[in-house]
């Protein structure tokens, strides 16, 4: 069997945080990367968000499979993938994930069941119900994770893959990043009644958690992978979260979507990383030094990687149209 050991120990617990501060630090640097007009190309920020990407990852295994969305650092992340490689991607450089071809929108690691980032909203929900598909076909247990936006509710695809998913039983999590706001506009205006009941219309059992709790997220995901892998899926979740930055790093003067007040109480209230860093020093897990101590270890592999990438080659011209189509 494919199965995972639940999350228990210290060293879980542990892993779990310092899960979370790669992803916020790695957005910080990918920031900083287009700010100082190093990076080509737009990327959008998953800071606040990073219990959901952790806490559903930390349920999988290698093998079992994600697809992602336009803000994918964070699913990448959490499913395994390496500092070094992710910016080189970012930089379009050739040691990159993607040979520098993917960039910010469509980075995959393939190696860690992660099977890409999409630029189009909505776009993977095909991709990861046929891998679901496949692995009942084939008779693996492995279980994909759908990852989409609020925003991506409204996209036909939903529905038709939901449709047939629900038919055959297909091992997926339809994962939703409610973050509040779909680009520019709230979610309740653009997402008539309920999230959840959409998935609900096909019979697919829904479930609504705190994305800014990974405990709460990863509990719940344990619980539907074990049961997708007997066969008892889909299944769908919605995960109340929110994304800190801008829609994209462009989008820096938000007062006239989303007020500074807003955001201010989520960073001091809601943020998943000091919401866990809290739990874990309650519990005896880890004093504030021993978190400190990880996020300055983490903030130096960044900066090790990042300049590492910043010197790093360029894909050779010649191969401009290669690992474009399956040989």
């Amino acid at each position: 069997m494919n199965a995972k050991k639940p999350i228990s120990n210290t060293e879980d617990y542990l892993r779990m945080y310092r899960q979370m501060v790669r992803i916020r630090v790695f957005e910080d640097n990918a920031n900083q990367l287009y700010l100082s007009a190093k990076m080509p190309g737009l990327t959008h920020m998953y800071s606040g968000e990073e219990a959901v990407a952790v806490g559903i990852c930390e349920a999988l295994t290698v093998s079992d499979k994600i697809t992602s969305t336009h803000r994918g650092h964070g699913h990448c992340v959490a499913k395994g993938a390496s500092f070094k490689e992710m910016f080189c991607e970012l930089l379009g450089k050739e040691e990159g994930y993607c040979r520098g071809k993917g960039g910010s929108m469509h980075i995959a690691d393939q190696s860690n069941g992660n099977l890409g980032a999409n630029a189009i909203v909505g776009g993977s929900m095909g991709i990861a119900t046929g891998a679901a598909f496949t692995a009942k076909f084939l008779g693996k247990d492995d279980v994909t994770v759908c990852f989409f936006g609020d925003g991506a509710t409204a996209q036909g695809l939903m529905y038709e893959v939901m449709n047939m998913a629900a038919l055959w039983s297909l091992p997926v999590i339809y994962a939703c990043e409610n973050n509040g706001y779909s680009e520019y506009t709230k979610t309740q205006e653009i997402a008539a009644g309920s999230i959840t009941a959409r998935a609900e219309a096909f019979g697919i059992e829904a479930h609504q958690v705190d994305g800014q709790d990974v405990l709460a997220v990863n509990e719940l995901t344990q619980k539907l992978v074990a049961r997708a892998r007997k066969g008892e899926g889909p299944f769908f979740v919605e995960l109340m979260t929110y994304r800190y930055h801008g829609h994209h790093v462009g989008d820096i003067n938000r007062e006239y979507y989303r007020p500074k007040e807003e955001e201010a109480d989520w960073k001091e209230h809601r943020d998943p990383i000091k919401r866990f860093g809290a739990w874990l020093s309650k519990e005896g897990i880890a004093t504030q030094e021993d978190l400190d101590a990880m996020q300055a270890d983490t903030r130096a592999d960044a900066k090790a990687a990042v300049d590492y990438a910043l010197e790093a080659k360029y894909p050779d011209g010649a191969e401009v149209d290669m690992h474009v189509y399956v040989e």
